[in-house]
């Protein structure tokens, strides 16, 4: 049987906000939430705006901690949260914030430096590669992120809906480089509201709605059932 390398066992979240006085409003974005990476796994998140889907994705990075349940990443694993440049310093230019990022998913300075050039080759920044970030827009910054991702040995890519942000050409690379890379045993968490990019990268597909599973298997199988008519609300 494959390594297990991460597991979310009856995960869920509670938010709780002050509305006016002493009045508190309670939102579960998620409840319930169980299943198991292993080494070599491509694994699909799909669901609408506001399904959770994004919430579960920080919880799985441990950034956000759940309200209750756990989740257990095996020792030595390396994570990585691709979102909008995540993590990155401001104030320094991009070749500074991926040697950073490098290093600190465990490359000494000498092999992390190695990895610059093709980094930026990869992320089409051309001279903004050695401008700050706060210079870049979104897309750029996105770019960044998932390029040092890319050439820096991850164990599990965590992508929140990267491939949609930036411009067509750079999306295309990003998903050809993706079908390529993940062809090994990189394992992948990938949130998404489109199951046609699900279609191409995924093996297995979790389907949120509402901060629950609606549904789980074969990407085809839940992708069609996700792209049917929503039946109306009943009393």
């Amino acid at each position: 049987m494959s390594e297990i390398l991460l597991s979310a066992e009856n995960v869920s979240l509670t938010y709780k906000t002050r509305v006016g006085g002493f009045k508190w409003f309670e939102h579960k974005a998620l409840n319930d939430i169980s299943f198991a990476l292993k080494r070599g796994d491509k694994l699909g998140i799909l669901g609408r705006n506001g399904s959770g889907k994004s919430t579960l994705l920080r919880i799985l990075a441990g950034i956000v901690p759940p309200t209750s349940g756990s989740v257990i990443c095996t020792p030595g694993v390396k994570r990585s949260l691709l979102t909008l440049g995540l993590g990155f310093r401001q104030d320094l230019s991009g070749r500074d914030n991926a040697l950073l990022s490098a290093m600190l998913q465990g490359y000494r300075r000498r092999d992390a430096k190695a990895r610059l050039e093709e980094i930026k080759e990869f992320s089409m920044l051309g001279d903004f590669f050695e401008r700050p970030l706060f210079t870049y827009s979104s897309g750029m910054r996105s770019r960044l992120g998932f390029s040092t991702a890319l050439y820096t040995g991850i164990d599990i890519l965590l992508i929140d809906e990267a491939l949609s942000v930036g411009d067509a050409t750079f999306r295309e690379r990003a998903q050809n480089a993706l079908e390529q890379k993940l062809g090994g045993d990189q394992s992948l968490v990938f949130v998404s509201h489109m199951p046609g990019q699900m279609a191409k990268l995924c093996d297995r597909v979790i389907w949120l709605e509402g901060g629950v599973v609606r549904m789980a298997g074969d990407v085809a199988e839940v992708s069609e059932q996700y792209e049917l008519p929503a039946e109306p609300m009943r009393e």
